[in-house]
């Protein structure tokens, strides 16, 4: 079953003919809807704030410049912005050479500063959070571009330059390494 897309937002023909024109109300409501799917996109991938930033400015500056060459043909505007993003994400974690680094979580982001509990909902994302930023970029990238965006493992392999074994095999050792910090039996089914 392929996961829905946060991304996957019916953009109207008329919006979309505005924005071409260069109309700054229209290029800024396309800015709004996907400033978040955008953004958590990039934060889940490079697993840092400022990164996740950077990558949003890139994109939607990306998307402003370019808009004009969206022409449709059958697939939607939220799958050409969201290619933008992936690929804008992925250039940057290839620039960086973060793709062998570790990256923490900054608890005091997730967690309220007046200690109070977390809703069971909001603690089990703050796990599943820190549980992410513990893996390297490369295989977080592949789970999410996998499970959150529904890629297959041949687009994440043209996406990341790399094959579709590397691909497969990101997603089996980030699940085993998923699974074993959140202290899921390996038998249990997802």
């Amino acid at each position: 079953m392929t996961a829905h897309s946060s991304f996957a937002i019916d953009v109207p023909d008329a919006l979309l003919a505005r924005a071409r024109a260069g109309d700054h109300a229209a290029l800024e409501q396309l800015y709004r809807w996907f400033e978040r799917p955008v953004y958590t996109l990039a934060l889940r991938m490079s697993g840092d704030r400022e990164e996740a930033r950077d990558v949003l400015q890139e994109t939607m500056l990306k998307v402003i410049g370019r808009i004009g060459e969206f022409r449709g043909a059958g697939s939607p505007f939220w799958g050409w912005l969201r290619q933008i993003a992936v690929n804008e994400a992925l250039m940057r974690l290839r620039r960086d050479r973060k793709f062998a680094q570790e990256v923490g979580v900054d608890d005091a982001s997730i967690f309220p500063e007046d200690n109070a509990p977390l809703p069971p909902a909001a603690a089990d994302a703050a796990i599943l959070q820190r549980a992410l930023a513990s893996l390297p970029p490369a295989t977080r990238s592949v789970l999410w571009l996998y499970h959150a965006e529904g890629y297959t493992h041949d687009e994440i392999a043209t996406l990341m330059q790399r094959t579709a074994s590397f691909s497969k095999s990101q997603l089996a050792r980030g699940t085993k390494k998923l699974r074993a910090a959140l202290a899921i039996p390996e038998d249990a089914h997802a």
